[in-house]
């Protein structure tokens, strides 16, 4: 390579540092907030994910304190002053709540705490199971009229709940002395191959008590 060739080179290349250095004199601040935005979001991620492991953590030992007290009403008003910034908490805290207020014979309260849960923007699975602990208070205000149409709603429906809405109606027939239809829905029940094990064997229970005995079909 002659002289003037390595004057070029070396002239050639200092321009591109210089417009190198240029580009990041005009530019680098750019790459700078880059990296402290993935810096601060990385630390703020970490930060949330500690306060609301932190915050689940006292939601979950102030149920466990509620649950430890003697009395259903004790433990019902205990659940009542927890609060919970999340969604399911809240469900879980509620249906806790509802159940102690049952067991305390406080079936209003404990219906309207169940309510509550339906129209509070809770996640369906949720929606559906106080909408059916509620149907399973007696002396609640909901007429049996109301707690028949619910239940079989429930029954037509592709509800989880569904077998459960039935044997429910099936009782409501014997309180009502209508065992021919009590027997009928029991049978039915029995024989859905989506029928629960323990479902099985109460409905089973149910029709001997009645005088019959259920066997599975094809047998």
């Amino acid at each position: 390579m002659s002289d003037t060739d390595s004057f070029i080179e070396e002239v050639s290349e200092e321009v591109r540092r210089d417009k190198l250095f240029a580009t990041m004199r005009k530019y680098g601040w750019i790459a700078v907030l880059i990296v402290l935005l993935l810096v601060g979001g990385t630390a703020y991620r970490e930060f949330r994910f500690a306060a609301d492991e932190k915050l689940a953590q006292e939601t979950g030992d102030a149920i466990l304190a509620a649950l430890e007290l003697e009395s259903s009403n004790d433990r019902a008003k205990a659940l009542g002053e927890i609060q919970s910034s999340d969604l399911a908490g809240k469900a879980i805290i509620g249906l806790l709540q509802a159940a102690e207020s049952s067991l305390a014979l406080d079936n209003s309260s404990s219906f309207e705490i169940l309510e509550s849960l339906e129209t509070s923007g809770l996640s369906v699975a949720y929606v559906q199971l106080a909408n059916f602990k509620k149907l399973l208070l007696e002396d609640s205000g909901l007429s049996t009229e109301a707690r028949i149409s619910e239940f079989e709603s429930i029954s037509e429906s592709a509800s989880p709940y569904r077998l459960f809405a039935e044997e429910q109606l099936a009782l409501i027939e014997l309180s009502s002395g209508d065992r021919k239809a009590a027997r009928k829905r029991l049978s039915g029940i029995f024989e859905d191959a989506s029928a629960s094990k323990s479902l099985r064997q109460r409905v089973s229970q149910l029709i001997t008590i009645l005088g019959e005995t259920q066997k599975p079909s094809g047998n």
